[in-house]
């Protein structure tokens, strides 16, 4: 009798070892894996991800474990728990893949939040080069996205579809950049790198309908199309600065006018900065050889065969004051204008009077000269 008493006491205490044993074991496994769980995903890695964190605990530890930054959002909650996180600030933060749990959990509840803002400021007188450089320095596109958009056939026949300014000759075959001269420069801000170029683009197309909005009558109204106001605002914009005379009248007023005087003249216009363009060579790049200035090219309106010529199209993105000078130049009898160093216009009606400035001008040293 006393030894089955015994046996079956054995056979409860090895039973109770064993249940002690389940738990002992169960427990160090869970705190194992627990430990294992709020880890770094790799340590060793400087991998970096960029993701949007919002909403209440469970869903913010879900998509945590989604997007590869946690390996457990049971375990994070877990953490969470243990370690009184409360609060978690709303935002899209920056995480290494080296990054534990602990980490990951003090920035988003000190709001650490990744400053994604792009702000970009278009200088006027620039053109389509330097935007997609701009474009490509300052978010996640590349130059090559600017420009395979501008030869998106269907894209650009949508954009002529929606603003009024903008006609069929951008599709020119002989034109270099569709939108040359119709994107506005001004400052720019976007949320986030990844910011798509057509919004970019269009942005800038809306601040362009906005500046040209109060001359829409007046252009309608002119001998010129809108794509030629916008061409001969882009040369004015280069060939001249804001100076006024005594009587308001701004040089670049005076510089178109003289250009619509060329025209009707059926004389060339002669002007340095479309040879320039034309050869796709920045002003401040290098001079230009006699060579250059005299070969043909629908933006040279120096070359042969432009007499009465205006270029193909806008040669940079001009400013409101250029595009103002555009539409309302100053008639005068003016055919020819020099510009000196300092970007002053001096204006004559002959031919000889234009010399004797440009003899004037080089005599004082205040003459740009081009290495042939």
């Amino acid at each position: 009798m006393n030894e089955g008493k015994k046996s079956v006491g054995k056979i409860i205490l090895i039973v109770f070892l064993i249940l002690i044993a389940i738990v002992v074991i169960t427990i160090v496994s869970g705190l194992l894996w627990y430990s294992s769980s709020i880890k770094a995903i790799n340590p060793n890695s400087s991998e970096e991800k960029t993701i949007e964190v919002k909403g209440s605990a469970k869903n913010v530890s879900e998509s945590l474990e989604k997007d590869g930054v946690i390996k457990s959002s049971f375990a994070t909650r877990i953490y969470m728990k243990l370690n009184h996180v409360d609060k978690l600030v709303a935002g899209r933060y920056t995480f290494k893949q080296s990054d534990d749990v602990s980490v990951i959990l003090e920035k988003i509840a000190n709001g650490e939040i990744t400053e994604d803002e792009v702000k970009m400021t278009f200088v006027e007188g620039k053109n389509m080069r330097y935007i997609a450089k701009m474009i490509a320095n300052n978010t996640n596109n590349d130059e090559k996205d600017v420009y395979s958009l501008l030869e998106d056939e269907e894209y650009i026949d949508s954009l002529i579809d929606k603003y009024w300014f903008l006609e069929d000759v951008i599709k020119g075959q002989d034109i270099y950049y569709s939108l040359e001269g119709y994107l506005f420069p001004d400052t720019y801000t976007y949320e986030r790198k990844d910011v798509k170029v057509e919004t970019i683009i269009e942005q800038m197309l809306d601040n362009t309908e906005k500046v040209l909005k109060p001359f829409k009558e007046e252009i309608e109204k002119s001998d010129f199309s809108v794509h030629e106001i916008m061409t001969l605002a882009s040369m004015a914009e280069l060939e001249a600065g804001n100076n006024k005379d005594d009587e308001g009248i701004t040089d670049r007023a005076k510089v178109v006018g003289v250009f619509i005087n060329r025209i009707n003249k059926k004389m060339k216009l002669g002007s340095d900065v479309t040879a320039y363009y034309a050869f796709k060579v920045d002003l401040s790049e290098r001079d230009l050889t006699t060579k250059e200035l005299n070969t043909a090219n629908p933006y040279n309106t120096r070359g042969p065969e432009m007499e009465g010529k205006l270029p193909v199209g806008p040669i940079c993105n001009p400013s409101v004051e250029a595009i103002e000078a555009a539409v309302h130049p100053y008639i005068s009898d003016y055919l020819y204008f020099v510009s000196d160093k300092n970007n002053v216009c001096y204006f004559t009606e002959s031919y000889k009077e234009h010399q004797d400035i440009i003899k004037e001008l080089k005599n004082k040293k205040m003459w740009y000269t081009y290495d042939n």
